[in-house]
């Protein structure tokens, strides 16, 4: 129970919201925060924001705290005090850092700022109605939304741990994009076949948004946010089949929620009436300011809004997948890819890269992968059907199970040079996508003929898949 009288509920819900906003306003004037900064200070505020909604529902049914609140409330929980909450963790700190020479810690502005909630927490009477063991959902909201959020900005402003960075983004996509609104509108609650069917169908728009994020740290160096963008274009994994993936994606899972709840039309038709406005327009005006020449060409070989049914080829080297000519089970898979035009893609003898013990996968930029990840990234090249088998592929932790799975049934890695079931002819490979074919050269066999180009007689193809972008 509280232990200081009752004031005025108006007057604390005033206070709530007031004092964190006028202290985010006179942060941002005595210093004008870089984009970095604003940055830092949307992703912290947005965590508190989606974390804290979480906290405060379960202190109601675990009796930590609850509301009496009329107006403004939403599901219980009054939306000014929440609101109030998420800025004092989330931009005031982030922004009070920005100003500082040399920032507290995070443990120090975590003491501070849980000081003051246990402050102010009493006296919030009688609008906040405190349980016996209030202390503990305190300490649960520093763990799930505090600390989350302090080290969320800190490593914005700082620009280090992409993946943790990209990683919180895309929970943050998901809880408040997908998460709430599902749970605000009751499309839980349909039968269990319906929520499997539903999920399933689900999965193949946001698979091509998660899989555009995943490009976006890996191949352009940063984040979806418009304020810590990547640094490098990039046209590469989704990019190469539509220009704005997550927009696709978002606007698409809105529209199969739509028919169990009319609200995810409207937002279906404001997620697209932005992309296709103030997006395009603000995005593009950066992109050709940062890349010139190279986001015009991109931006005439792919289209916005409805992906390609298979990648657009792009200037430069090509990738290579390495695989063995001379194991049988190895040359098959070598086989099958080059069968299918990769666009972008040599398939190469894993005899002629030193070292290499399994299937190996390496990009135009120079980054690599092996085994299960290497097939995936792979059928990234073939077409956008198989693009989404390579994406779900390359889930955290689906590509590593799939190794070890692999591995158990005898596709482990192998000495070079040594045979599976058998040596093989080596297999000819088309890496254009144009119907021409080179054969690969392992120990032993015959020499390499010429590549075919992209159309002029024996020409070298060096049309390369996917390469940097930053569209949603």
């Amino acid at each position: 129970m509280n232990t200081v009288g009752a004031a005025d509920p108006a007057l604390v819900r005033g206070v709530a919201v007031m004092v964190p906003l006028l202290a985010v306003v006179a942060a941002a004037r005595l210093r004008r925060p870089s984009e970095r900064d604003v940055a830092a200070a949307i992703l912290a505020t947005a965590w508190n924001l989606l974390a804290l909604t979480g906290v405060n529902l379960l202190a109601v049914e675990a009796g930590w705290w609850r509301f009496a609140a009329e107006g403004a409330v939403a599901h219980g929980l009054p939306v000014d005090l929440l609101l109030g909450w998420a800025l004092l963790w989330g931009a005031v700190p982030a922004l009070a850092a920005a100003r500082a020479a040399r920032p507290a810690p995070p443990p120090a502005q975590a003491a501070v700022l849980v000081w003051l909630d246990l402050a102010f927490m009493p006296r919030a009477a009688p609008v906040v109605v405190l349980g016996g063991d209030w202390l503990t959902g305190e300490a649960v909201a520093a763990a799930a939304a505090l600390v989350p959020g302090l080290l969320l900005a800190r490593w914005t402003a700082a620009g280090v741990r992409l993946r943790a960075r990209v990683g919180m983004q895309v929970a943050l996509a998901a809880g408040l994009g997908l998460v709430l609104p599902v749970a605000a509108t009751g499309v839980w609650r349909q039968p269990e076949w319906v929520l499997g069917l539903l999920a399933q169908v689900l999965a193949v728009p946001l698979l091509l948004g998660v899989a555009a994020v995943r490009e976006f740290a890996a191949a352009g160096g940063g984040t979806p946010l418009p304020y810590d963008p990547p640094e490098r274009l990039v046209t590469t994994g989704p990019y190469a089949y539509v220009r704005n993936p997550m927009q696709v994606s978002m606007t698409a899972g809105y529209l199969v929620l739509a028919p169990f709840a009319p609200v995810f039309l409207a937002a279906a038709a404001v997620a697209a009436a932005y992309g296709a406005g103030l997006a395009a327009w603000h995005e593009g005006e950066r992109l050709t300011g940062r890349f010139g020449g190279d986001w015009e060409e991109y931006r005439r070989r792919v289209r916005p809004w409805l992906p390609r049914p298979r990648p657009a080829p792009a200037p430069g080297p090509p990738a290579a997948v390495y695989v063995s000519a001379v194991c049988g089970q190895c040359s098959q898979v070598g086989a099958w890819i080059e069968r299918r035009s990769p666009v972008g893609l040599r398939v190469l003898a894993a005899e002629t890269r030193p070292g290499t013990r399994r299937i190996t996968y390496e990009a135009a930029d120079g980054r690599t992968a092996q085994g299960v990840a290497a097939f995936a990234h792979a059928l990234v090249h073939v077409h956008l059907g198989w693009a989404l088998v390579g994406w779900a592929l390359l889930l955290p932790g689906v590509a590593r199970f799939a190794q070890l799975c692999a591995d158990a049934f005898g596709a482990g890695p192998r000495a070079p040079g040594a045979p599976g079931t058998g040596p093989r002819e080596p297999y000819a490979t088309a890496g254009t996508g144009t119907g021409g074919a080179f054969r690969v050269d392992a120990p032993g066999y015959a020499a390499p003929d010429a590549q075919a180009g992209p159309g002029r007689g024996g020409s070298t193809e060096t049309s390369g898949g996917p390469a940097p972008h930053m569209r949603r």
